[in-house]
């Protein structure tokens, strides 16, 4: 019960500080630059307020020192999390302020992704390494080897910027990774592992408050700020658990937008032809007609099949 108030503190946060945190983000002009050759529909959201992944993760740290504020892997993960999320907020500031259009460069962004994972890795390694990775599918469980290392580094790489691909349409990433959060909230409580429940109710809960200024038409975008820190926090949470090998059905969605991406491309650059009408694989339905309330409601199912698969 007590993690269960995780939620409620992180959610009352977003909830509460939106009113006065967006408002502050106008006034600063601090709104996004819409890509011209995006779905044309997208034009009318220029402007739109961005970096509001503060919202739901301000509550996370808050969750940790009130209801784990001694357990090491909890505040590993929190670390993790919000290092990516200033990465991705050092990103945004260059794009929306400066008027950089592509922020970091794409070296500096990912030397300082890799940074945090490997430290993360290391930490989680001497702390409580997961014993036995969990196979999906019930096909029992494996001890990691010499690839530990490497493939968590890798899970968090991925997911972080597998979320980021997906943050393209209002609500999509913040209530498919609250979903994927989901996963990890009942694995938590399911093998006792305080840490992990705490963290994940404590985003689900931050999210669902994000989530009210998000939902279509939304008031304020995540920006990278809040989609590179979900992703890596996603990334760690399967590390930490042991269930590193499920992270693909766990987050089948952002997967499979990042094939969407990497299928475009592989296809243009051999074939001068293009295999969705634009990828990632949400442009692609709504260019074919898809309201975005639909493309959204329908991806975050594949999200909910995806945990439930993960958990079969």
């Amino acid at each position: 019960m007590t993690a269960a108030w995780a939620g409620v503190l992180s959610f009352l946060t977003a909830y509460g500080l939106g009113p006065i945190f967006i408002p502050w983000l106008r006034r600063l002009k601090f709104g996004q630059q819409v890509r011209e050759v995006g779905p044309e529909a997208h034009l009318k959201k220029q402007g739109t307020p961005t970096m509001g992944g503060v919202l739901f993760l301000v509550g996370l740290p808050l969750s940790v020192a009130l209801f784990q504020p001694h357990n090491i892997r909890a505040w590993a993960l929190v670390g993790l999390t919000l290092g990516y999320g200033a990465i991705g907020f050092v990103d945004d500031y260059l794009k929306v302020v400066l008027k950089r259009p592509l922020g970091l460069r794409a070296r500096e962004k990912l030397l300082w992704q890799i940074l945090l994972a490997v430290l993360f890795t290391w930490l989680v390694s001497h702390v409580a390494p997961a014993a036995r990775y969990v196979l999906p599918f019930h096909g029992g469980r494996i001890a990691p080897g010499w690839w530990y290392g490497p493939l968590s580094v890798l899970a968090i790489l991925g997911a972080g910027n597998a979320v980021n691909i997906t943050d393209g349409l209002d609500g999509l990433a913040g209530g498919a990774t609250a979903i994927s959060f989901l996963f990890y909230a009942v694995w938590g409580l399911w093998t006792h592992d305080r840490a992990l429940e705490i963290f994940s109710l404590a985003l689900i809960g931050g999210l669902v408050g994000f989530l009210r200024y998000n939902l279509h038409p939304a008031r304020v975008f995540m920006g990278d700020t809040g989609s590179l820190a979900l992703g890596a926090g996603l990334g760690g949470a399967a590390v930490l658990s042991g269930t590193t090998l499920l992270l693909p059905l766990v987050g089948i969605l952002f997967v499979v937008e990042t094939l969407s991406v990497v299928i475009q491309v592989v296809s243009f650059r051999l074939t001068g032809r293009r295999i969705f009408r634009m990828s990632p694989l949400h442009h692609h339905f709504e260019l074919g007609g898809w309201s975005e309330e639909r493309v959204v409601t329908v991806f975050w199912m594949v999200s909910l099949v995806g945990a439930i698969l993960a958990w079969w």
